[in-house]
């Protein structure tokens, strides 16, 4: 500890505070600095960055299973290759895609959002990105190799057990798994904390920005639901690796085990994509409408409902496993009363743009887009909810197209929005008006023409999860139909990537608040000094730069000559304690690099969770090793 008196920030002027905090909490030069840094917002990029080009790699792989499907009886990829690929795009679209980048989008703007200079136990951050980095790249190494996972993006045993599912395949998957489940579970918990404990003074509750409530919901989701995942693929692994049972009928195992492990955590998936989008719509929504959201209330009880229901409907995934019909109905029931809380939503958000004054830009387009095509998902959601509907459609393309306009209206749409109206704030820059109506138009058009024809396909009997099909089947037109309708959403999906790189270079520079919101993110620069805010804001409402458009109160009192954050408390947000913020370290990414090591190992040798625990044990004294700086030791 030094000897000197503490500087603090009301000892110097504002010029000499922002150059003090500059030096604190800016990162190191070069390629050291990049791989040290702790600071949220590089993490956050590399996030959504990483979780873009998976996004581009699965929608690659889409576009080959069209092409084979275009017509009967193609030979344009082989058995083998083509399941190689339907389980590469459904795993890169839902691990390495959809609920990394919301998470992503989480670790980004809610330390903004709640008045904080870094997220909670930013070297976990680093971590997390490490090992989701890593086992996207092990997915994929994998698959480039030709051993890549055949087994679907769910697995199922026997045919992913060591019976049918010969060479490591299957356990490429499943320690993919584990690497994006490990990463989501860090996250989570640094995002509780960030918003439970470091929220900005008068930042009650009733205060906290919907997109804020909604991460906190989504973290809780992936703390109690992915632990289920992670046992299913480890237990598969066992199986496989060292002759346990757990699936194996013959030997007292249960091969529906699996699928209600895996469903467990797979329907609580579908909100952990859901709800962020949710919270993304019901920030931008005030802000394009030009008044606060309407029922701020419904829409935070709203969330939480959803998040607890959620928990009650992974059984309607098993309609055709022979249940019993008491438990069929209570899932049956539960399934339908999800559809409440996302009515609420809507009506929510209508009766905002109703009362406001709807300003229409790109962002708003796709706020419109994602409510008219989640509404038609959630109501073929209610159909498969059903068991005699279900029972008929299982395993068709009905189930298909549902599933993406679930997944992709409702989430995707709002996600491209977001982008759009965050740009400014990641970036610097403004991106095109011109080209986002463009990429809407196309995304919008294309894929409404590539899956509502689905429907169709499905109830005409088309079964999904086939590589073929014969040419006296009545689905040649259809599919054809669909195949070139992929194309336009490809279109827009390129107009909209030519959009972004465009933008972040030569897009016309951007002024710290463009769109004229409400939310603290916008209350500093765009985009943001290292150290997020100069002085810790102080926030009187809901709408803290609409509630006072003359000066943003502010919290001063901390410490210039140290990273520190302000702590205050879970209900209203009363500042508690000072608090030292890690600095830089190399041992996140050596942690990351020794645990990934272990996973990789384990495929091949029990063993490896023996010794492979010893450099990973190395890596977290190195980490946690007091270095005699208060900001060292978390």
């Amino acid at each position: 500890m030094s000897d000197h008196p503490s500087l603090r920030d009301t000892d110097v002027d504002d010029i000499q505070r922002d150059g003090l905090l500059a030096r604190q909490w800016s990162r190191s030069s070069g390629w050291m600095g990049w791989l040290t840094t702790v600071d949220h917002k590089a993490i956050g990029r590399r996030y959504i960055a990483t979780a873009f080009i998976f996004l581009f790699l699965g929608g690659m792989l889409a576009l080959a299973m069209r092409l084979q499907l275009s017509a009967p009886e193609a030979g344009y990829i082989d058995p083998d290759r083509y399941n190689q690929i339907f389980t590469m795009h459904g795993s890169t679209m839902m691990f390495l895609f959809a609920v990394p980048v919301m998470e992503a989008m989480g670790v980004y703007l809610v330390p903004l959002m709640v008045g904080t200079r870094n997220i909670a136990f930013p070297r976990l951050n680093a971590f997390s990105y490490w090992v989701f980095l890593i086992g996207g790249i092990l997915l994929w190494v994998a698959f480039a190799l030709d051993v890549g996972p055949d087994v679907g993006w769910f697995a199922y045993v026997p045919l992913s057990g060591p019976e049918y599912g010969a060479g490591k395949r299957a356990d490429v998957w499943a320690q993919m798994i584990t690497f994006t489940e490990l990463s989501a579970l860090a996250v989570s918990v640094e995002l509780i904390v960030t918003i439970l404990k470091q929220r900005a003074p008068g930042m009650t509750l009733d205060r906290i920005p919907l997109f804020v409530w909604a991460m906190l919901v989504t973290s809780f989701l992936v703390i109690l639901a992915m632990p289920a995942i992670m046992f299913a693929s480890s237990s598969l692994i066992l199986d496989r690796l060292v002759g346990t049972q757990f699936y194996n009928p013959a030997e007292g195992g249960d091969v529906l085990l699996w699928q209600h492990l895996f469903w467990f955590f797979g329907h609580p998936e579908v909100y952990i994509i859901f709800l962020p989008a949710v919270g993304m719509v019901s920030t931008m929504l005030p802000t394009f409408t030009r008044r606060p959201v309407f029922g701020y209330l419904p829409l935070v009880m709203a969330m939480i409902a959803t998040g607890i229901l959620a928990f009650g409907l992974w059984v309607h995934h098993m309609f055709v496993t022979g249940l019993p019909r008491q438990g069929e109905s209570f899932f049956t029931a539960s399934s339908m009363a999800i559809a409440v809380p996302a009515g609420i939503q809507i009506f929510c958000w209508l009766a905002t743009i109703y009362l406001g004054r709807p300003l229409f830009k790109v962002p708003m387009l796709f706020i419109l887009g994602f409510i008219i095509t989640f509404v038609i998902g959630g109501l073929t959601g209610v159909m498969v909810a059903s068991v005699p509907v279900d029972t008929q459609v299982h395993d068709t393309y009905f189930v298909v197209a549902h599933f993406h306009y679930v997944l992709i209206g409702g989430a995707v749409f709002p996600l491209l929005g977001a982008v759009y109206y965050w740009f400014p704030k990641l970036t610097g820059r403004m991106m095109s008006e011109r080209l986002g109506r463009v990429a809407f138009t196309l995304i919008f058009i294309g894929f409404h023409l590539t899956f509502f024809p689905m429907h169709i396909l499905g109830l005409m009997g088309m079964p999904r999860r086939i590589y073929t099909y014969q040419p006296e089947l009545p689905w040649a037109g259809l599919n054809m139909f669909v195949s070139l309708s992929a194309l336009v959403l490809t279109a827009g999906f390129a107009t909209f990537i030519v959009d972004v790189l465009r933008s972040a270079t030569k897009g016309p520079a951007a002024e710290a608040n463009p769109w004229t919101a409400s939310s603290l993110e916008w209350a500093t620069a765009s985009p943001p000094p290292s150290f997020n805010f100069s002085q810790i804001p102080v926030v009187m409402g809901r709408e803290p730069l609409w509630f006072d458009r003359l000066e943003l109160p502010v919290a001063s009192g901390l410490r210039l000559d140290r990273r520190e954050l302000l702590v205050t408390s879970v209900v209203e947000a009363r500042p508690q304690v000072r608090d030292a913020s890690p600095a830089d370290s190399i041992w996140p990414l050596l942690a990351a690099l020794a645990t990934s090591f272990m996973l990789i190992w384990s495929m091949f040798s029990p063993w490896a969770v023996i010794w492979g625990s010893i450099p990973i044990a190395i890596a977290l004294i190195g980490w946690f090793w007091p270095k005699g700086d208060p900001e060292d030791v978390g």
